[in-house]
């Protein structure tokens, strides 16, 4: 099992960036693929980003591409998420979400049924 902390988020104005972290317990952090999810109020969670086992390979909603980067240190057992050019659409709770792999390769999962392991969330508001 792998527990996950995030941190990083709260109150930017529009235009502006944050840097979101998720940082993993255990000795495996490598084995897992890795995805950030955001639910804002009244709305169901949706995917954001996500990343293979290695950094190699990531995908992203296309409603942050250009202005989100996912990437990960293995050594550090965290993953990140630079949110650049923020806006008021973007509020939300952030989680990241961790999927145990059993093969390397350049896989990459954005289902919220896809992921076993998921962190408590961090707040991001965007203000106009």
């Amino acid at each position: 099992q792998v527990q996950l902390v995030e941190s990083g988020g709260g109150l930017v104005q529009a235009g502006g960036s944050l840097r979101l972290s998720c940082t993993a317990s255990g000795r495996t952090f490598s084995t897992y693929a890795l995805g950030w999810f955001r639910q804002a109020p009244g709305k169901e969670r949706e995917f954001v980003a996500a990343i293979n086992w290695s950094g190699g390979n990531t995908g992203y909603v296309d409603s942050v591409k250009g202005r989100f980067t996912i990437s990960r240190d293995n050594a550090k057992n965290t993953v990140y998420l630079q949110m650049n050019n923020l806006k008021p659409e973007d509020t939300a709770v952030y989680h990241c979400a961790a999927r145990q792999l059993y093969y390397g390769g350049s896989a990459y999962y954005t289902g919220i049924d896809e992921y076993a392991y998921w962190g408590q969330g961090t707040q991001v508001t965007v203000s106009s």
